[in-house]
């Protein structure tokens, strides 16, 4: 009798087994149904995109699909201290009818949503109506770094392809490059710093303050906010507003102008610009730069005049 009961318990233990073994099956099988292998070998997702911009797939070493979340893969713990071998394939749809080029700001996460880095790509000179394919690459995350499970489309920024500031190394046509840095904030002020490199062959002179045009997320004018010759107006706290004098940059030679303004908001409504469609001075070829005023209720902007900066 004793031997029968053995039996019988190891019988239901091994149905038991099966059963557990078969569900779990049919669990790597939905999941993979929302988040299948692509041909570069990550993960298909099914990500709705943002601002014509969509992950198609995440790549993570010795993955495995995670039933949460069709666009999520869970992984090990990686190795740090050299690239970490996480990517995510994307493809960029410009629906517009010019040429756009983009800046793409993607974020991969953690499975509580934390973000664990950022990275940002260019995609440059998207034609009317074509989608472009790129990857991103996770790159080098610290000891410290949260495993990464998710990645997704965080910023997007488009600016006509003519007008985008030159990638890094190349000088345009007209041998003069116009950008702009990440500017610095500190209790309410901002700053942002506009550059202007002579990359050509021949000396090239300004004189006054550059020019501005303040854009909306449609490119269009935005009103209502009033630009001002120097930040005198806005903070003493950037020294007296130097009086506009010539400037003269021979090749390789570089200015600067400031751009100042406060965030402070009151009453009204507040504004924010992502967008400054900038000429070196009057007839210059222009250059859109996204330095993303936030304005505030404030409705004003300080531009300084160009400086020649010192060879670095």
């Amino acid at each position: 009798m004793p031997r029968l009961v053995s039996l019988h318990l190891a019988l239901a233990a091994t149905a038991l087994l099966l059963t557990a073994c078969g569900m779990e099956d049919a669990g790597a099988r939905n999941t993979g149904a929302d988040a299948a292998a692509s041909q570069d070998g990550g993960m298909r997702t099914d990500d709705p995109g943002k601002d014509g911009v969509r992950i198609t797939s995440l790549t993570l070493p010795t993955a495995a699909p995670s039933p949460t979340r069709s666009y999520s893969v869970s992984a090990d713990r990686l190795t740090t201290g050299s690239a970490s071998g996480i990517s995510a394939t994307y493809e960029v749809t410009n629906d517009s009818t010019e040429s756009l080029t983009y800046s793409v700001v993607f974020t991969f996460k953690s499975g509580n949503g934390g973000a664990v880095t950022n990275r940002t790509e260019t995609v440059r000179d998207v034609g009317p109506g074509k989608t472009v394919r790129g990857t991103v690459r996770a790159g080098e995350l610290p000891p410290t770094a949260p495993r990464v499970t998710q990645v997704g489309v965080l910023e997007v920024t488009k600016v006509p392809a003519s007008e985008a500031p030159a990638a890094p190394g190349m000088c345009p046509a007209s041998g003069i490059r116009v950008s702009a840095d990440e500017g610095d904030a500190a209790m309410g002020l901002r700053v942002v710093g506009l550059h202007l490199d002579n990359c050509g062959t021949r000396a090239y002179s300004v004189e006054g303050y550059p020019l501005l045009e303040l854009l909306d997320d449609d490119l269009e004018p935005v009103d209502g906010v009033e630009i001002l010759d120097g930040s005198g107006e806005i903070t003493t706290g950037a020294g007296p507003d130097e009086q506009p004098r010539p400037v003269t940059l021979e090749p390789g030679e570089s200015a600067t102008a400031g751009l100042v303004w406060r965030n402070t908001t009151e009453f009204g409504t507040p504004v924010n610009v992502p967008y400054a469609r900038v000429r070196a001075k009057e007839g210059a070829a222009p250059v859109t730069v996204t330095p993303h005023f936030d304005l505030g209720t404030t409705g004003k902007l300080g531009v300084g005049p160009w400086e020649k900066a010192e060879r670095q």
